[in-house]
């Protein structure tokens, strides 16, 4: 039964941040980016803070530094010219 309990707490440990920033995606896809699937849009493999961007999570970082703002701003992407 412990074996069990610690099984079922793991899963949701790990399970918690793969969904942190779910939202995010459907928000972008909300605002028209129908290309956004997952956290690899912005992100090389795992997404996690401090973790490595693509071209797109450096553009939005950018952004956020340029306009010293607090948080990325999603509508950012309609500026985005890259793939």
């Amino acid at each position: 039964m412990r074996t069990l309990t610690l099984i079922a707490a793991a899963a949701l440990i790990l399970a918690v941040p793969a969904q942190a920033k779910m939202p995010w995606v459907k928000k972008a896809q909300e605002l028209g980016h129908a290309e956004i699937k997952d956290c690899k849009a912005c992100h090389v493999g795992m997404a996690k803070k401090g973790g490595e961007l693509n071209e797109r999570g450096k553009f939005l970082e950018d952004m956020k530094a340029k306009k010293k703002a607090a948080e990325v701003d999603l509508a950012w992407l309609k500026d985005y010219k890259g793939k």
